[in-house]
């Protein structure tokens, strides 16, 4: 890991495109704002507990158990985003 810094700059990414993509699709398709706005929802709050996760992390005092810690924060925010992607995918059609 690069840092600490790095890490919340990415989530922050991550989840800019995913809620600029349900917003895109709520100017493409109407009828479906609430579910998109679930989504949206979905996706600020994985984001507000990773970030808060990051700033309080397990076992400070033993960088073996960090780097675990961090390993399995990011490996659940993707596939935290992804989960909601397919949530999306699925009002497409």
């Amino acid at each position: 890991m690069a840092s600490i810094r790095q890490l919340k700059k990415e989530i922050g990414f991550l989840s800019s495109q995913m809620i600029g993509d349900c917003i895109d699709f709520v100017q493409t398709f109407n009828g479906k704002e609430m579910e998109a706005m679930a989504v949206i929802d979905q996706v600020v709050e994985l984001h507000n507990s990773s970030v808060d996760k990051i700033n309080n992390p397990d076992g400070k005092a033993n960088p073996k158990l960090v780097k675990a810690f961090y390993s399995k924060l990011k490996k659940d925010y993707v596939e935290g985003v992804n989960e909601a992607y397919k949530k999306l995918e699925n009002l497409v059609q």
